[in-house]
């Protein structure tokens, strides 16, 4: 069941990639909100090369998967995501925000590593980056005034990528922290997964002009 549940959420999280890419391109802008971006990458690049570097895993190769993925992501933050900022936002204050925001990413990866150790640290690190991107997603919404850059189908795969391992780490290996984190990212992911279908059914406003924050 472990490797099951293991192999969905690889599954869902990959569709989540796959249509952020899809997504950005069409509505030139970044589908992924501009910190959980920063720190998935980050997440994903130490733990793929950590795996890379003693044993490749499922997780492992999911991981490098994840990475790669993120790559052509930050591709649209780059090309698209200033135009998403306020006009006094100049392109070397844009980039100058995105490395500090990259640096600040890896920061906070390895300092978990530095209290936790390599085994618990990941677990730990991305249930917690991933509440803060699921209220990322519904302040994206927010402040785009709908669902421009977004799609129902990345709501969704996003839920289930994260719901499966919040049952692995959480229910199976008895971890409260994990198991109320995860919880608390379903609420938020179920209330995006609304504000989405609200949306697709043509009752929230038209999206917002870029200009707003990311």
């Amino acid at each position: 069941m472990i490797l099951f549940l293991t192999v969905v959420s690889g599954i869902a999280w990959t569709i989540v990639y796959i249509d952020a890419i899809r997504v950005g391109f069409r509505d030139r802008t970044n589908a992924i909100p501009a910190a959980a971006l920063a720190l998935n990458f980050a997440w994903e690049a130490i733990y793929a090369s950590r795996s890379v570097a003693t044993a490749l895993s499922v997780q492992g190769v999911i991981n490098i998967v994840w990475a790669l993925a993120d790559v052509v992501i930050l591709y649209t933050f780059f090309r698209f995501g200033r135009a998403e900022l306020p006009a006094w936002v100049t392109r070397k204050l844009f980039f100058g925000w995105a490395l500090l925001l990259g640096v600040t990413a890896f920061a906070v990866q390895l300092l978990f590593v530095a209290e936790f150790g390599w085994d618990p640290a990941p677990r730990y690190a991305a249930f917690l980056q991933n509440l803060l991107m699921s209220g990322l997603f519904i302040a994206m919404f927010v402040s785009r005034g709908g669902s421009r850059g977004q799609s129902l189908l990345i709501a969704v795969a996003k839920w289930i990528g994260t719901l499966a391992p919040t049952l692995v780490f959480g229910w199976y290996a008895n971890s409260m922290l994990i198991l109320g984190v995860g919880a608390l990212c379903s609420i938020f992911d179920l209330a995006y997964i609304g504000l989405m279908l609200r949306a697709r059914t043509g009752r929230s406003g038209e999206a917002a002009a870029p200009g707003g924050t990311l």
